[in-house]
């Protein structure tokens, strides 16, 4: 049986507003085009959601499903339940940032995704949607981060944010993960390896880097 409350159409707009998200970035959370959300809402294309992208949806609301034209779910005998937290996938790129020499990987596709509590991203201060994972490769920057770790990436935080921490650059063309130190010449800023053994660059032309983002979480594998 499918729910018979207020339109999907309606609720999942209501949704929007109240998190203060956009269309689009909902459409790519789904891994749909970006008119994907907004057509469906506004023209009323597709007729209803796909049961995939109504299942991350309603996780990434923390809503029923049947808020979103899914089924109703079938009373249950009472018993003391804990609700679910809403559920976020976080891409997962195809890239490497490297914490050695550098490495030159342009293939920034998706090739999975690692789910994290929406509250809890919240709690870090970060947009779930402007987030991914991107796996270190090297040791420049060990004990910090090891080869192998996952970091999560915050592209919000960009070059007009830039302060003291660990950030994913392009420097030269090379993407790789350092540390960045504001220096006391104004404009002026470090890269620094925390390994000793790795090189540094000292005072450098801000223009010479792009900011893809800040760490903000880091996870590894214990052997």
């Amino acid at each position: 049986m499918i729910g018979d409350g207020e339109d999907p159409r309606i609720v999942l707009e209501r949704l929007i507003a109240e998190r203060g998200e956009n269309y689009a970035d909902l459409s790519r959370l789904l891994n749909r085009n970006p008119a994907y959300i907004q057509q469906f809402i506004k023209r009323g294309t597709p007729r209803k959601l796909d049961e995939e992208d109504r299942r991350v949806l309603a996780r990434y609301f923390g809503v029923a499903e049947d808020r979103l034209g899914g089924p109703v779910a079938r009373a249950a005998p009472p018993m003391k339940t804990r609700s679910l937290p809403a559920v976020v996938p976080v891409p997962r790129l195809s890239l490497g940032a490297s914490a050695g020499p550098g490495s030159l990987d342009e293939d920034e596709r998706t090739t999975g995704v690692m789910a994290f509590d929406a509250n809890w991203l919240r709690h870090l201060g970060v947009r779930p949607q402007k987030v991914s994972i991107i796996r270190v490769d090297g040791e420049s920057m060990a004990p910090t981060l090891n080869d192998g770790d996952e970091i999560m990436v915050d592209h919000d935080d960009d070059a007009t944010r830039l302060r003291d921490g660990v950030y994913v650059l392009r420097l030269d063309g090379v993407l790789m993960v350092k540390r960045v130190a504001m220096g006391p010449r104004r404009g002026l800023f470090s890269v620094l390896s925390d390994n000793p053994h790795y090189p540094d660059w000292i005072d450098i032309d801000p223009a010479l880097v792009v900011i893809v983002g800040r760490v903000v979480w880091t996870g590894r594998r214990l052997i």
